[in-house]
């Protein structure tokens, strides 16, 4: 690509304090309790964030560079009182009239656009050298968009009703946000159940999608009996591997698959007694979240274990910034949380699956899946075996190397470049390039 990033300039920002180390006593726990807050978690978005050359934090005027591309943050209103989503915007500063549709990522259960402090590098050079934009949305109810009140009219027994109001909870305001952006159309990059809702979005509003590419959705197998285990998301650990050399990405094949089903399997068979409880919990219903704040006190340290297991690929400053920036949302006023229950069924698979719904889709759609996933992507395998019975051949699906459900951050290079490719409209070439490897 021609057009190169800046050097950071973060020397220039105002000062933000460091991160404070991941508490491991009471009395840190309790002092990392006492300071959590809007402010809070504020500054620890804008730990992430700065990270990247192109950023300009809110305080700081509007400066001339010679960037490809500058990044700001901002809360867009929605029509509804107190309703805003978080957006980070990077956006090109010489756009081309034959850009391509602009990205928007969109962050998985419980998370924020925070999480994609690896990828924004990759795609906002992307963006720099097409004169095109990038943008990353907190779901209403997560990350640090607007915490409203989440409820379902529909009787438990109605279950299409319930699903239909949850999802509508999330969808309708990403398209209200669309058009607020003043958005024809965009490629949709999500992660998790954030990939679930890009996918129920694309039902909804196809004419607004130019393609898909869902990392390790949600709610694609219908198979009660199916392999996913969210209770890993609490218990396993990061791949410090994959930041060795490249891994990258490798087209996804039925050996492939059946070998991550395969481990799946074994893992679920040594399913400890904690864990069995812990995955209950997130079946029923419960918000994980909910349980760490009714611990009080206790909460930031069981975040701090959270947090130094799964992120332990990362280095101890990004370790760090992403606890307090997980403590944050997670400390937060429980909001679009309480979808999980509505959404998913026990045993983790959606009431209404995707692989029963995603033939209706005319556009590319790229399945994304960690070679250590909890997520089962035998429902991945089965969508474009549907797709392509309804005569859709314009999908792919990967497996990525050296990476859990959190692809994008176990294996950055990997997935950044796939995500460049599929943006480019370059992802034939590269998976039967990457299906020659596997």
């Amino acid at each position: 690509m021609s057009a190169s990033i800046p050097a950071s300039t973060s020397s220039a920002f105002l000062p933000l304090p460091p991160a404070k180390d991941i508490p491991v006593t009471f009395t840190a726990s309790l002092k990392s309790w006492w300071a959590a807050g809007d402010k809070q978690g504020t500054a620890s978005e804008e730990r992430l964030l700065r990270r990247l050359p192109f950023f300009q934090p809110e305080q700081m005027a509007s400066s001339t560079n010679d960037s490809p591309v500058i990044a700001h943050r901002e809360r867009v209103q929605l029509a509804a009182p107190k309703h805003f989503l978080n957006t980070l915007s990077i956006k090109s500063t010489n756009p081309s009239p034959t850009a391509p549709p602009p990205a928007v990522v969109l962050h998985g259960y419980g998370a924020g656009l925070g999480f994609f402090f690896r990828n924004f590098p990759a795609l906002a050079q992307w963006a720099g050298h097409r004169g095109t934009d990038v943008f990353a949305v907190d779901w209403l109810g997560m990350g640090r968009s607007a915490r409203v009140p989440f409820t379902i009219k529909a009787k438990r027994d109605d279950i299409s009703g319930r699903v239909h109001e949850a999802e509508s909870f999330f969808v309708d305001s990403l398209e209200e946000w669309r058009e607020k952006m003043g958005l024809e159309k965009m490629t949709l990059i999500g992660h998790s159940l954030g990939a679930y809702f890009s996918a129920v979005y694309a039902l909804r509003y196809p004419t607004r999608v130019h393609k898909l590419i869902l990392l390790s959705p949600a709610g694609v197998p219908h198979d009660p009996n199916n392999l996913s285990m969210p209770s890993r998301e609490l218990t396993d650990e990061g791949d410090s591997r994959s930041t060795i050399s490249s891994h990258s990405a490798v087209a996804a094949s039925t050996g492939g698959v059946r070998q991550i089903r395969e481990e799946q399997k074994a893992i679920k068979e040594k399913e400890s007694r904690s864990r069995r409880l812990l995955t209950y919990l997130w079946e029923e219903g419960w918000s994980p979240f909910q349980v760490v704040r009714s611990t009080l006190f206790w909460g930031p340290m069981l975040v701090g274990k959270y947090s130094s297991r799964r992120f332990s690929g990362l280095t101890e400053e990004e370790t760090r910034d992403m606890h307090d920036y997980i403590l944050n949302i997670t400390l937060s006023k429980g909001s679009g949380e309480y979808c999980i229950s509505h959404i998913l069924a026990p045993y983790a698979h959606a009431r209404m699956p995707l692989v029963d719904r995603i033939a209706a889709l005319k556009l590319p759609i790229t399945f994304i899946y960690g070679e250590h996933d909890w997520m089962d992507p035998q429902g991945g395998l089965q969508s474009l075996e549907n797709l392509r019975k309804a005569g859709n051949h314009q999908s792919r699906m990967y497996n990525i190397p050296y990476a859990g459900h959190h692809v994008y951050l176990d294996n950055p290079t990997a997935v950044n470049e796939l995500l460049v490719a599929e943006l480019d409209d370059a992802g034939e070439q590269l998976y039967l390039f990457a299906a020659s490897r596997s």
